[in-house]
Parts: C-alpha cells; sequence; structure tokens
C-alpha cells in the first residue's frame, strides 16, 4: 500500500514538499513508516526517531496500524519562546 505523509513545519523544508509517499506492506505500523521515512527521504532522517505522527487526526503511537486511506501527519518538534 502507498501510504501519503503529510509534512510540517521543519519537514516540510527539509522535504522541500508538502507531502512524501512511502510504500508499505499491508497492516504496517507507524513504527515501520518512522523507520522507511529516510529511506523515502534522506533529508528527513535526522528528524526520524522525533517526529510525532498523527493517524486521522489523532497523535498515534508506533504501534499503530496504518490503512491505506488513512490521513498521515508527520509533526515534528518545535522550538521557541
Amino acid at each position: 500500500m502507498t501510504v501519503r505523509v503529510w509534512l510540517f513545519a521543519v519537514a516540510k523544508e527539509l522535504a522541500h514538499a508538502d507531502f512524501v509517499e512511502i510504500d508499505l506492506p499491508a497492516g504496517a505500523t507507524v513504527g515501520l513508516l518512522r523507520k522507511r521515512l529516510p529511506e523515502c527521504c534522506a533529508s528527513l532522517g535526522p528528524l526520524a526517531s522525533y517526529v510525532l505522527f498523527a493517524v486521522d487526526r489523532q497523535y498515534a503511537s508506533d504501534d499503530t496500524i496504518l490503512r491505506p486511506e488513512a490521513e498521515v501527519a508527520c509533526i515534528p518538534p518545535v522550538s521557541g519562546g
């Protein structure tokens, strides 16, 4: 299945794109998505272990199973004051 992952903030800037598409096997989890993110877009590699993922507008853990039609967002950590 192909999962479209919407990018925000610094992830969007690093990838120079609004989203990336990642091929995953059926029944894949957010954890596998996290591992495959740098393979899809090498510039996102440094963020992969720090980003949060939301699936269908709810924060998701690494064991969340992805569906092909799920809305997935990659949310990097933010800083500021």
